[in-house]
């Protein structure tokens, strides 16, 4: 027999905003992605019930979905419950702790995050006006990655939660800003193929800084879509390339053009290294259901500058400073390779330690 599915109802009334959204307009969201309804005037059935007092990590969903018969409390301030009980809503929204078990948020603070790869606290605070600029940055962050490159990790998260905060105020949406983005990334390829990388590097920065932004901004606005995610992840996987063979194609107006063996080689190294990387991970993922980058400690440190786009970047942009972008590609070319060993190198003793019995299980899951 079926349980009946759940609606969520609001109660409270609260006007502050969070990203641009009102309370309820949020909870609204993060209802429909868990594939909720709310809840009609007439109660039908259980109901997860939600103050719109709080601002709170759509992970929070999950975890009352499997606790019926509790209300979870902040301070002993009672912030959702999910309950048969009618008297569960009149007495949140009069201010009181229903009559359910309780459970503490402050109990319950660490998480794993299977889609972002790492361990968090998923943040359940009252929303007032003073701590928006707190909760904001916390559900930012918490829209990050945990394993992730160097340069999106450490270098332009800041620029990001600005240009992120912006775009919610101005209801600029994320397929608006990944459109942009990938004009830009146009643009650097042009610019590169005709030798003006400091033009493209530029571009290419502003580009790299608004893949960021689109992402967190689908997140922190509850707005990704199944298209959106085609649109940005499909940039991402392809364009790389075009800018490798643009960066190698501009070193004739340098004077630095590579010979037809020379670029056959360098270009064919570049392309079966990156694809080769690609089948990898995907080969890790099928046979261990994770991702090769949150295996074991050095895996995720690996990620922090293995040959992608950004740290590609980084060795690029060096190799300008020297005036030697052809030193630079012939650099990015070796680091592809030795990438590519370390993974299937990592693969195989995967494989190796799974056959001696083994599991193969991600570091992070460990406890904190």
């Amino acid at each position: 027999m079926n349980r009946p599915v759940p609606t969520v109802r609001v109660v409270g009334h609260n006007d502050t905003r969070l990203w641009g959204l009102t309370p309820r307009e949020r909870i609204a969201r993060i209802a429909a992605k868990a594939g909720l309804a709310m809840a009609s005037a007439e109660r039908v059935g259980p109901e997860l019930v939600i103050n719109s007092d709080f601002a709170f990590d759509p992970q929070w969903i999950g975890f009352m979905l499997d606790r019926p018969e509790t209300v979870l409390t902040v301070d002993g301030a009672p912030a959702m419950a999910f309950t048969y009980a009618a008297e569960a809503a009149a007495a949140m929204a009069s201010g009181g702790v229903p009559q359910l078990t309780t459970v503490r948020a402050e109990d319950h603070a660490d998480f794993y995050n299977q889609a972002l790869r790492k361990r968090e606290k998923p943040f359940l605070e009252r929303l007032t006006p003073a701590s928006v600029s707190g909760i904001e940055r916390q559900s930012y962050y918490g829209a990050y990655k945990g394993v992730t490159d160097i340069l999106t990790k450490y270098l332009w998260p800041e620029i990001a939660l600005v240009l992120t905060r912006l775009c919610a105020r101005l209801g600029i949406s994320p397929n608006m800003v990944t459109t942009v983005g990938a004009l830009g990334c146009v643009l650097a390829t042009v610019a590169f193929w005709y030798g003006y990388y400091w033009t493209g590097m530029a571009v290419g920065f502003v580009f790299m800084v608004l893949d960021t932004v689109d992402g967190k901004l689908a997140r922190c606005t509850i707005t990704s879509s199944h298209w959106g995610n085609i649109f940005d992840h499909g940039i991402d996987l392809v364009h790389p390339l075009f800018w490798w063979w643009a960066w190698a194609e501009g070193l004739t107006a340098w004077g630095l053009g590579l010979s037809h063996d020379d670029f056959i080689f360098v270009m064919g190294v570049m392309v079966a290294g990156y694809i080769i990387q690609r089948v990898i991970e995907g080969i890790f993922i099928r046979r261990f259901k994770m991702h090769i980058h949150i295996w074991e400690r050095f895996d995720s440190q690996f990620r922090l500058i293995t040959a992608r786009r950004n740290p590609n970047m980084v060795i690029l942009f060096v190799s300008l400073l020297f005036s030697r972008p052809d030193i630079g590609l012939n650099a990015v070319a070796w680091w592809t390779v030795i990438s590519c060993v370390v993974h299937f190198v990592r693969l195989g003793q995967a494989e190796w330690q799974h056959r001696k019995g083994h599991p193969i299980t991600s570091w992070l899951d460990e406890p904190a």
